[in-house]
């Protein structure tokens, strides 16, 4: 199989999933305040310890690798490393305990792939979820999309609250019944029952993609969704599992002069016929698929001259755009690298109209970073409902959060040992050089083995997921959470 061999190109989607244990993820309902810098802990749902990664070094299948709110907010999925989905459902507010209103608890738990391996390459397919979207809910069920390196699934998640009793022809266990002691009909009745939540594959959308899966994204039109690879963009129909549409391919004749390589495709959340998608040289390229069937050719390169003075041998490398995100308004894009969010207004290509620093002090520490890998990481980026705020993650279980309107950023951490219950989570911040504050953390003491690859916003309030790890931590503003 031919597979690139730039190191700084081929980078592997972040591994991350849920607990094997048999709450598996038990998470830690946490709330924030309004100016997005006061968050305080609710109590563990279950009364019951975070699960741990089963193994040191943090390849365990209980890792977290994805994080995802359905359209409503009112579901939430995590996907992790040994291919199990866990669904988070929105518990309805109570007057007789304001504390507990609006936590989540696990509302079902079902594997979607499993590991696999083709033996015509001789390859391993890891099992582990590679992105879970959520489809636009038609009718009482849900939907949602989940891939791991080489296989989509659609899956539909239903409820059943009551069963059937009183049939004519069959016995209470199911039994056909002797047609002779049939001697009068009744009326089947609808009996109710425990509610039962139900997950059933209805899709299996395999063999489109030679490389590794890195996203996928349904569309607006909600018919259709696609997929990219390191190589390749497929648009595919959510009815049609056979046959897929090949709309972006950057594979050189000779895989030798394999320059850059996609990291990340979205659509746009209005426009179906509008998608971008992202490189490790850092640019976006806007396609339009009016204009082509095959968008090779694009109709807008959004990209940053780089600056001669912070030119080193890691810049090309810390420039790889890992994740790209539409504002919900559909005016701006948000990317991440290494380094930095970047806004960019979709109306100007040559610079982004905004640049925040996520964590700007590990520049002298490119090099160990290079050695250890962690400069490979990829981290996630996500919006505010009112696209007013911006979040990703950072090392040492911090993430960041910057206002664009007031132009002000917190620090904040997600771990157990800061997350008293009803305490409020304080701003963090790590210090380089000179005077230390009291609770300033040192640079050289950041722990790079705890990271926040994946987040998530809901779609209209202010309730955030973070994924540390094995641990998942939902955090909600306190203000509102407050009023009720």
């Amino acid at each position: 199989m031919e597979q690139p061999s730039l190191r700084s190109l081929m980078i592997s989607p972040a591994g991350c999933k849920v607990g094997r244990s048999s709450f598996l993820l038990e998470p830690e309902q946490i709330t924030w305040g309004r100016s997005f810098f006061l968050l305080h802990p609710k109590d563990n749902m279950e009364g019951e310890s975070i699960c741990e990664v089963d193994s040191g070094d943090g390849l365990g299948a209980d890792i977290i690798s994805t994080v995802e709110f359905n359209h409503t907010g009112e579901l939430l999925a995590t996907g992790d490393k040994g291919g199990r989905v866990v669904i988070f459902q929105r518990e309805p507010e109570s007057k007789n305990e304001p504390y507990n209103q609006g936590e989540y608890n696990v509302y079902s738990t079902f594997q979607s792939h499993e590991p696999e391996f083709d033996y015509l390459k001789s390859l391993e397919i890891e099992e582990k979820i590679n992105k879970i979207k959520w489809l636009p809910q038609q009718n009482a069920a849900h939907s949602l999309l989940s891939t791991n390196d080489k296989t989509i699934k659609l899956w539909k998640i239903t409820e059943r609250d009551k069963r059937p009793e009183g049939y004519n022809l069959k016995d209470e266990e199911g039994k056909l019944k002797d047609l002779s002691t049939v001697t009068s009909l009744q009326v089947p009745v609808l009996k109710p029952m425990d509610l039962m939540v139900e997950v059933t594959p209805r899709r299996i959308f395999a063999n489109g993609h030679t490389y590794h899966v890195n996203s996928i994204s349904v569309n607006s039109d909600c018919e259709t969704y696609m997929s990219a690879d390191d190589l390749r963009i497929n648009l595919w129909h959510l009815a049609i599992t056979d046959r897929s549409f090949n709309i972006v391919d950057i594979k050189p004749a000779n895989m030798e002069d394999l320059t850059e390589v996609i990291t990340a495709s979205e659509f746009h959340p209005h426009h179906c016929n509008l998608f971008v998608y992202s490189s490790s040289k850092g640019s976006l390229r806007l396609c339009d698929m009016r204009a082509s069937a095959l968008c090779d050719k694009h109709s807008k390169l959004y990209e940053e001259p780089e600056d001669p003075s912070n030119r080193s041998f890691f810049s090309e490398i810390i420039s790889s755009v890992s994740d790209v995100k539409f504002s919900h308004s559909g005016r701006y894009m948000l990317t991440r690298d290494y380094l930095t969010v970047k806004v960019w207004d979709l109306n100007m290509e040559t610079k982004p109209v905004e640049t925040y620093q996520v964590h700007d002090y590990l520049r002298s520490k490119l090099c160990s970073l290079y050695e250890n890998d962690c400069i490979f990481d990829k981290f996630e980026c996500a919006w505010n409902g009112s696209d007013s705020v911006i979040m990703t993650g950072a090392y040492n279980n911090f993430f960041r959060m910057f206002d664009r309107n007031t132009k002000r950023d917190v620090t904040l951490e997600a771990s157990r040992e800061s997350s008293k219950p009803r305490a409020i989570l304080k701003p963090r911040r790590v210090c380089v050089g000179g005077k230390r504050r009291k609770d300033d953390i040192s640079v050289d003491s950041l722990d790079f083995t705890k990271k926040i690859l994946h987040t998530a916003w809901h779609p209209t309030e202010n309730i955030i997921a973070i994924a540390a790890t094995n641990n998942l931590y939902i955090f909600q503003d306190k203000v509102n959470s407050e009023m009720h």
